[in-house]
């Protein structure tokens, strides 16, 4: 990985600022609190974003709503350009992220991006979430972060460093071998008692199958017996249903008798039925015989009764005649009347409406008063007329009444007298009725006497069905008690066969769970014993050799910044030992500029071991310090023109201010601070 170029807008002390990377060594350079701290932030917030536990306000510029940062770097020659923006609402956060690699951009999520770096840079998946740790031991540390690991107790040191190495799985092997061979012995524990019975089960099946093959032999005995009672039961039925039909035929008998007997006695009812209605007709034909009809006054009357029926319809148009004379002579009157209240009250003439004269007017009223006098003359005459004929319209309907009185008389006389023929004829006909009636009767007679007799010859049966039905009823019995038996003995089957079937299920289950036993037992000892001293054996031999190399570098690296008679290494917690004079130095009473020098050495030996251990990261050609020389006296500094030497990287960036690293590298990158902005200086100077 090669840094190119990086814009910030509105991070921290920055409006806007773009700043180029060359290869080589480079200083930013500038009075403290110029802003050069910033830009290592802004790198690592523009490759990772923000870290757990980092606040978006300590780089987003106060007051400022939005903030930007664009890194454009190089790794295995790809072309790569990152764009991380934060945002200001109630807190700072981000708000998008961006991604162009050979001019393809993609936008991201957080998430999305961060994981998008590490693969490029090669990091180990373990690390996405790490809080960038690799990135800090490999390429920026700054020299505070790294007094502190120096300083911390050895558990918290050799954890942070197994982190860094990755080589903390293997004590999390360790610890899951632990829960892994609990678990596999709480199961142990398990599988061993499901399976402590398994002899008893097997005892329990063999038990049970003897007893199962016991009960099908005697299955086999009830079944033959089973067969002859229901042979004999059906043989019993069969002789009883003949011995039935017998009793059915005799009930049969039975009831032809009674039906016969009813039949006998309808008949009978019938004749007395007709023997009364020949009495009635006999006293009805002497009634009517009795009576004197002539026939001979029927025209007479019928036709005095159309004469009537003439005189009533020529009254009745007079009577009409007059009343519509009458009705005429009324309407006139009223007209009359209606004329006279105009003209009493009439002054001119409505058409020619010239004044009326009085005598006129009086000469119009005298000839309505008189033509009303006649009129009502007139009406009392046809008043008159009209009571004469309305009188002797009475008298018509009188006489012509009493004539069709005494013309339906004349009528029903002579239908009752027709009807004497009607009734001898039916008397005759239900003599002879009655006659076949005593016949049947007859005859009846003698059918219930044969049925009786066929009747006491089959009572004979009726005991000899009695003792079959008890002898059926037995055998039933008996084919009950074998057939309940025989069910018993089948449901006995059934369920041993399932308690069979479900103990070789069980069994089968067992054994499978004994193989599963065996298996873990095994598994659980291998874990324990043999892969448990394997992890830790070769957990042993990295750390050993890890800890050797980076003793070694670590040695030479000190030696190198520090002038004198020092005897360095690393103990097995990985802490830096000084030995002066055959005594060993505590780091606390060490100089400013020796502890300095003993983070920067272990900063610097750290980065070699960890990218030779992990050759295949992309981050092994950048290293940034931060005031890697603070509290170093004038020797010191000139033994940093060997250290700068010595590290063989593409890209190192030194972050200083002191002068004296300009001549020590080959490009300067200066900065200052007005009025709270920062801003470059100049362009880069090239030495």
């Amino acid at each position: 990985m090669i840094l190119k170029k990086i814009i910030l807008e509105n991070i921290r002390s920055y409006e806007k600022q773009e700043i180029v990377f060359p290869e080589g060594s480079t200083l930013l350079s500038g009075d403290i609190g110029s802003g050069k701290t910033s830009i290592l932030l802004a790198i690592e917030f523009a490759l990772f974003g923000l870290q757990p536990g980092q606040r978006g306000t300590a780089l987003l510029r106060n007051q400022e709503t939005e903030g930007k940062v664009t890194i454009e770097f190089e790794v295995d020659g790809k072309n790569i350009l990152v764009e991380r923006c934060l945002k200001r609402s109630k807190t700072v956060s981000q708000n998008y992220c961006a991604i162009t690699i050979n001019n393809e951009k993609k936008e991201l999520s957080v998430v999305e991006l961060k994981n998008k770096i590490l693969e490029l840079l090669n990091y180990p998946k373990e690390f996405s979430k790490k809080q960038n740790i690799l990135y800090k031991f490999t390429v920026y540390t700054p020299q505070e972060e790294m007094k502190q690991i120096i300083l911390q107790d050895s558990e918290t040191r050799i954890n942070t460093l197994r982190h860094v190495f990755g080589i903390d799985k293997y004590k999390k092997i360790l610890e899951n071998i632990s829960i892994l061979t609990i678990k596999l012995r709480e199961e142990k524990r398990i599988k061993e008692a499901l399976t402590a019975n398994i002899e008893q089960d097997k005892s329990n099946l063999f038990s049970k199958e003897k007893e199962l093959e016991k009960i099908r032999q005697d299955l086999i005995v009830i079944e033959k017996e089973f067969f002859i009672r229901q042979e004999n039961r059906k043989k019993i039925e069969q002789e009883k249903q003949e011995l039935s039909k017998k009793r059915e035929e005799k009930l049969r008998l039975q009831k032809e008798i009674e039906k016969t007997q009813i039949l006998m006695s309808t008949k009978k009812e019938s004749i007395s039925d007709n023997n009364k209605l020949v009495e009635q007709l006999k006293n009805q034909i002497k009634e009517l015989q009795d009576l004197q009809y002539d026939g001979s006054k029927t025209p007479i009357i019928e036709k005095e009764c159309g004469e009537l029926k003439k005189q009533k319809e020529t009254l009745d148009r007079q009577k009409l005649d007059v009343s519509s004379q009458i009705n005429s002579l009324n309407y006139k009157n009223e007209d009359n009347k209606k004329l006279e209240q105009k003209f009493s009250n009439l002054e001119s003439c409505p058409t020619c409406l010239q004044d009326v004269d009085a005598v006129y007017r009086a000469n119009v009223l005298n000839k309505i008063h008189s033509d009303t006098f006649k009129n009502n003359q007139e009406i009392e005459k046809l008043e008159d007329e009209k009571k004469i004929i309305l009188k002797k319209e009475s008298e018509v309907d009188f006489s012509l009444s009493s004539k069709n009185k005494e013309l339906q008389e004349l009528n029903i006389l002579k239908i009752k007298y027709q009807n004497i023929e009607e009734k001898q004829n039916r008397f005759d006909d239900l003599a002879k009725i009655n006659l076949s009636l005593n016949k049947d009767i007859e005859m009846l007679t003698q059918q219930i006497g044969l049925l009786k007799s066929s009747i006491i010859e089959l009572n004979r049966y009726d005991p000899l069905f009695d003792e079959k039905q008890k002898e059926f009823e037995e055998a039933s019995k008996q084919e009950r008690l074998a057939d309940i038996k025989l069910a018993e003995l089948k449901k006995e089957i059934g369920f041993f066969s399932t308690q069979i079937d479900e103990l070789r299920n069980n069994l089968k289950k067992t054994e499978e769970i004994k193989k599963q036993l065996d298996y873990i037992a095994k598994l659980e000892e291998w874990l324990s014993k043999e892969f448990t001293l394997t992890i830790s054996h070769v957990e042993k031999n990295v750390m050993v050799r890890l800890k050797t190399e980076f003793s070694k570098l670590f040695a030479e690296w000190f030696c190198m910044l520090v002038p004198g008679f020092f005897n360095v290494w690393l103990d097995d917690d990985f802490t830096p030992i000084i030995e002066q004079h055959d005594y060993q130095i505590d780091y606390a009473y060490l100089s400013g500029g020796e502890r300095t020098a003993v983070a920067l050495a272990y900063r610097l030996a750290l980065n070699q071991v960890i990218n030779s251990l992990m050759s295949k990261i992309k981050t092994r050609d950048i290293v940034i310090l931060d005031e890697p020389t603070d509290g170093f006296s004038e020797q010191q500094l000139d033994k940093m023109r060997d250290v700068l030497q010595e590290l063989n990287v593409k890209q190192l960036i030194i972050v200083s201010h002191e002068q004296k690293i300009e001549g020590f590298v080959e490009n300067v990158l200066k900065f200052k601070k007005e009025a709270g902005i920062s801003k470059r200086e100049t362009e880069p100077k090239t030495l």
